[in-house]
């Protein structure tokens, strides 16, 4: 498993009854997460004075109860990177921090490549990997189909002192941006992207990754540099195994470009137990 681990602002303090208990910043917040289906060991202390709790509905979604007075959002960091931090109405915060794991690894990537890289973000979401390879000196592009979103990446970019860097940012349905760069002759030395179980686009295109998620990287082949520098894919898709993505990988990229693949669990330390919670599976190709 990769391990988000050297974390100094986000903490998972605790976890059970199908819940995690978290400290983001000087905030705890306690929200469900379906793959907790051990007990808590001890229900007290910061289990009961959690800033905030969010409490799922019967009949879907769920809404935050807040213990005590809490801002809009707040500021986080890991190393030089800054997020803010918002509990949103679907129980997430605008970060993943299991993906820091991936942060460090395309830093290093991009900045012992010697070369200028260009980078593109699919399914880009916050930001996240968007400003990590700018910090690292890269020149991104920044794809996501929620306006919102990609709002809320700029604004992690300004606080992370980068608003200035080569990065654009297009609101648009990732697949039909592929192919017009296909079109314009568009290309990258590097390829991130965050798919979906399921997703509509701007204009209401539907994703569904078991059905699109290979013709997808298919075409990423096309928009790859010919000294291509990495392509990493995120899933938190249920049932798809990291031996999935890395069949995925060779008969697409690896095929191409030979190259080397690993894939695997990533997840995060809990402090009160030692154990570690699986957050999903990352594939990475390199070149070799």
């Amino acid at each position: 498993m990769y391990k988000a681990d050297q974390w100094q602002d986000y903490e998972l303090i605790d976890t059970g009854n199908g819940e995690k208990l978290e400290r983001w910043g000087s905030y705890v917040l306690r929200r469900p997460d379906p793959q907790i289906i051990w007990p808590i060991a001890k229900e007290s202390g910061r289990w009961t004075t959690a800033d905030g709790h969010y409490h799922r509905s019967s009949s879907g979604g769920g809404q935050w109860q807040f213990r005590t007075k809490m801002p809009d959002r707040w500021t986080i960091g890991f190393k030089e990177l800054k997020f803010h931090i918002r509990p949103t109405s679907f129980k997430h915060t605008g970060l993943f921090p299991e993906q820091a794991v991936n942060w460090e690894w395309m830093m290093n990537k991009i900045r012992g490549a010697g070369r200028p890289i260009k980078v593109l973000n699919l399914f880009a979401y916050t930001g996240g990997a968007t400003i990590a390879a700018a910090a690292a000196g890269a020149e991104v592009c920044h794809v996501d189909a929620a306006k919102g979103m990609v709002q809320w990446a700029k604004e992690n970019a300004q606080l992370s002192g980068l608003e200035n860097k080569p990065v654009r940012y297009i609101t648009d349905d990732v697949f039909k941006f592929v192919q017009r760069e296909q079109r314009r002759g568009r290309q990258y030395d590097a390829i991130i992207m965050d798919p979906p179980s399921y997703g509509r686009g701007p204009n209401g295109e539907m994703w569904k990754l078991e059905e699109n998620l290979y013709p997808f990287l298919e075409s990423c082949t096309t928009i790859l540099s010919d000294n291509p520098l990495f392509i990493l894919i995120n899933s938190y898709t249920t049932g798809l195994s990291p031996s999935v993505l890395h069949n995925l990988l060779h008969l697409t990229i690896g095929r191409k470009f030979g190259g080397s693949i690993n894939c695997g669990e990533i997840g995060i330390p809990i402090s009160a137990s030692g154990l570690s919670l699986p957050c999903g599976m990352l594939g990475r190709w390199e070149a070799n």
